[in-house]
């Protein structure tokens, strides 16, 4: 299983990608929306982690324009904020979780 995770937050990021790859999954790590929309457009993923807040594009824009293109891959939102709002853009964009 291929994962991409989209996380500006460095030692997050490699904190997942340690996790995941340690139970055997195959990680993609970018720091900025355009790197994720980029890889994702050049890979086939079967999961994408999105934060929200990051430079270049948000999640929810990376989010958005994976769901135009007509991807259906399953997308979980990563956030700081602690407000149900956000967390409801993320699922009305079309996030999984």
């Amino acid at each position: 299983m291929r994962i991409l995770i989209a996380e500006d937050e460095t030692e997050l990021a490699k904190g997942l990608k340690f996790l995941l790859e340690k139970n055997k999954f195959t990680v993609d790590v970018v720091h900025d929306g355009e790197e994720a929309l980029t890889y994702f457009r050049s890979r086939d993923y079967d999961v994408a982690v999105l934060d929200i807040m990051m430079p270049k594009a948000s999640g929810l824009d990376v989010l958005r324009q994976i769901r135009e293109a007509g991807s259906g891959v399953p997308v979980l939102m990563l956030t700081a904020k602690a407000e149900i709002e956000d967390r409801v853009a993320g699922l009305e964009a079309g996030a999984d979780d």
